[in-house]
């Protein structure tokens, strides 16, 4: 007998309903648990002050998962009272088509990829678009000759498809270039400001909103439609985002795992953020209502995450945002742990650089937001500290195994009894949260494990922040795919090497009986489990071995 499609899936939500609460009890539980424990332990200073750092550790786990797994049943709650499969997909009929520039920053990318968006551009099936490319490149560096070259190139290759192309005197990188051309478009033009125009019949009306892509995003044909629709219907919303897809994680590992680790972000908490109209802009396959931007002064330029910057400022001063989980556009994702880390260092550079911003505007005004979206941008901003987390959590049982410091692990029965469950339990509600949406099993450990590996980029990044140390920009290589020579990561191979040396030196204390079982089967595990997790770094340092885990289903366009 055949089952019912809608009880299976009712079935399964239940499941998922009851692991997350389960999940959240246990979250709280063991914090308090095993915070008391170690807050009463400690029979000298060195012991105090190690447990205090591991309680903040353990409770900024705490609030991280408490913020997501609240997300979780945001969106399940949501589902269950709309009937709705997911959020998002019910967009209103649009009756109007107000113009709209489409428009994607580029800063020397390869011809090729700019052909490739343009046509995109092109085919855009909305009627009212005007097309534009920001050309950003610093034509005063470097040869002559060959910038000249390129110039020209780039002028060709948008003739050829019909692309406006807009120039200006470089400074605040993509922020300022789109502030540039807002000024542009709103009659403040300056003496810098060069306009190429090769687009065809272009709308006479100016634009009302903005859609802003990155150089290697392509989006689908009708991709403004349901954008527009649900902006024109409310008056008070800033913008509307939708995910990111890369068309290479079938070819290259390291697109792969990126593309991993951007699904737990672009699943759940962005459902999460968009259900509470405080969704951030992520700076790409988003749409803006112009008048939004204008009204906090464009996008912001301080931070090299201006997108974060600039939603913060509208959600401040009242504007709604929202996130449309459908799949609008695809593009290219890093191709080698070199790109990699330098696209995970500025957005933690960025995201943490923003803390002190977060914190200044609650306590200017706190009730400017809820407090629940007051919890969401501070769990956003802060996530990245998560490397300083990872890196004393992993340094206990190294500690242990080595020096029997501190001594509380060498009788862990009661840690075990309730880390075990809190354990098991979040992990699996984490993982078939995800299953829902088509994941497998290998996606999830892939995102995992590439995480965890960007732990020293993630300390740096964050301390620097934490310094005020602003950066600079750098865009993300879109080709080529080399490995990194092994010196280049010495901080993953180092905490490989020294959980292999920790387990062997704690299995000769258990061989001569000066250390418990279970004592050393606990901090062994976790040893290996956390080397285990970074020594990823060696599969995806090969970054060209095709990948065949990927999501049984793709989100229909």
């Amino acid at each position: 007998m055949a089952t019912d499609p809608s009880n299976a899936n009712h079935f399964r939500k239940t499941i998922l309903r009851l692991s997350v609460r389960a999940g959240l009890i246990l979250f709280v539980v063991q914090f308090v648990v095993i915070g008391s424990i170690m807050a009463v332990s400690g029979q000298n200073l060195q012991e105090r002050v190690f447990f205090g750092i591991l309680i903040c550790c353990h409770g900024f786990l705490t609030f991280m998962g408490v913020i997501y797994f609240l997300g979780i049943l945001r969106v399940l709650n949501f589902e269950n009272q709309t009937g709705a499969t997911e959020p998002g997909f019910d967009t209103p009929l649009l009756k109007k088509y107000p113009p709209v520039a489409v428009v994607v920053c580029s800063y020397k990318e390869p011809i090729e990829v700019i052909r490739n968006t343009m046509i995109c551009f092109r085919n855009l099936t909305y009627p009212a678009k005007h097309l534009f490319l920001l050309d950003d490149t610093r034509y005063d560096r470097g040869d002559p000759e060959q910038m000249a070259a390129y110039r020209a190139e780039v002028d060709q290759t948008c003739k050829e498809i019909g692309v406006n192309v807009f120039r200006r005197a470089w400074h605040g990188a993509k922020a300022g270039m789109i502030n540039d051309f807002l000024d542009y478009l709103g009659g403040r033009i300056r003496p810098d400001f060069v306009m190429t125009p090769f687009q065809e019949n272009p709308p006479k009306e100016p634009p009302e909103f903005l859609a802003v892509f990155d150089a290697d995003m392509n989006p689908i044909s009708d991709f403004v439609e349901p954008l527009m629709a649900l902006l024109v219907a409310d008056e008070n919303l800033a913008f509307v985002q939708t995910p990111q897809y890369y068309t290479n994680v079938l070819e290259n590992r390291v697109a792969h795992g990126s593309a991993a680790q951007q699904l737990i972000f672009y699943e759940y908490i962005c459902e999460s953020k968009g259900l509470a109209s405080a969704v951030p802009c992520c700076g790409t396959n988003v749409m803006f209502r112009i008048r939004a931007l204008e009204s906090v002064g464009g996008m912001d330029e301080s931070s090299v995450t201006e997108d974060f910057a600039t939603s913060l400022k509208l959600h401040v001063l009242g504007w709604r945002s929202l996130y449309l989980n459908r799949v609008s556009a695809f593009g290219m994702g890093p191709q080698d742990l070199a790109g990699y880390f330098k696209q995970q260092f500025r957005w933690a550079l960025g995201s943490v650089g923003l803390l002190r911003l977060v914190v200044l505007n609650f306590f200017k005004n706190p009730r400017a937001l809820s407090s629940e979206t007051w919890l969401s941008y501070l769990s956003s901003v802060s996530y990245y500290c998560i490397g300083w987390i990872w890196f004393v959590l992993w340094l206990a049982p190294i500690l242990f195994l080595f020096f029997g410091f501190p001594r509380e692990l060498a009788a862990p029965q009661i840690l075990l009894a309730v880390f075990l469950p809190y354990f098991t339990c979040v992990n699996f509600a984490f993982m078939y949260s995800l299953g829902q949406r088509g994941y497998r099993f290998g996606n999830i450990l892939t995102l995992m494990s590439i995480n965890a590996m960007c732990f020293p980029i993630f300390m740096k990044a964050s301390l620097q922040a934490l310094l005020g140390v602003r950066g600079s920009f750098g865009i993300t290589p879109k080709s080529g795919a080399d490995s990194l020579p092994l010196f280049m990561l010495w901080p993953q191979l180092t905490v490989i090497t020294v959980s292999v040396l920790a387990v062997v030196w704690g299995a000769n204390h258990l061989l001569y009986g000066t250390m418990g079982p279970a004592a050393f089967f606990m901090n062994a595990f976790f040893c290996v489990y956390n080397g285990g997790m970074v020594a990823m770094v060696i599969y995806f340092n090969n970054p060209t071995h095709p990948i065949r885990l990927w999501p049984r289903t793709v989100r229909a366009a």
